[in-house]
């Protein structure tokens, strides 16, 4: 679109999406509260829907020759025959994992859940800092200290002994280098995975 283009100086036509969308379907799809939540969170644990299961749709919607709806569902359904069913027999069966694991879930299970994402995971940087600084320190036989608020605007994390640090997680290395130098300190890298802390140091 060119720059000169005034979108003020167009006449504006306001439809309501929905409503014209189900004219284009034949049919308005109604789902009772909070179930589509539900279902969607199924389906992304199940990974029902991905290509492997349904095709890439992006790429099978520029495939299609067909320019209507109509046209667009007859011709998917006549490529992929077996794909919503086996998409749905999937998400169906995640259902039933997440109904046993809902009849586990009560007040005290919430509570330590809530406690674990506001508190703890958002100390989680700060924890990380503490175990590597105090890992270190014991295997070099040094003292370690926590960086104060100026020391940290300077990429200073803690001191091993009277050295100071910076503590980064390895994703940090995909960074410019010109980012990585900026840091004047010696970087002392981590990789987190669901078992392990990963400590990398020079």
């Amino acid at each position: 679109m060119s720059k000169n283009v005034k979108l003020d100086e167009y006449d504006e036509i306001k439809l309501k999406k929905e409503k014209m969308f189900n004219k284009i379907t034949g049919k308005e799809r109604e789902f009772p509260k909070y179930t589509t939540q539900l279902i969607n969170t199924a389906n992304q644990n199940a990974q029902a829907t991905r290509p492997k299961v349904v095709g890439q749709m992006s790429d099978l919607i520029k495939e299609c020759p067909y320019n209507s709806y109509d046209g667009w569902r007859k011709w998917y359904l006549k490529r992929h025959p077996k794909a919503i069913d086996r998409a749905t027999k999937k998400t169906m069966n995640m259902i039933e994992k997440m109904k046993v694991a809902m009849s586990k879930i009560d007040e005290e299970m919430v509570r330590e859940w809530i406690t674990d994402l506001v508190i703890d995971k958002t100390a989680e940087g700060l924890i990380i800092q503490e175990i590597i600084l105090k890992t270190l320190a014991e295997k070099m036989d040094l003292d370690y200290s926590f960086a104060n608020k100026e020391e940290e605007s300077k990429g200073i994390d803690g001191y091993l002994g009277k050295k100071p640090v910076s503590i980064k997680p390895k994703s940090f290395l995909s960074k410019d280098s010109s980012v990585r130098d900026s840091i004047p300190y010696e970087i002392i890298y981590y990789k987190k995975t669901g078992k392990y802390l990963y400590i990398y140091k020079k």
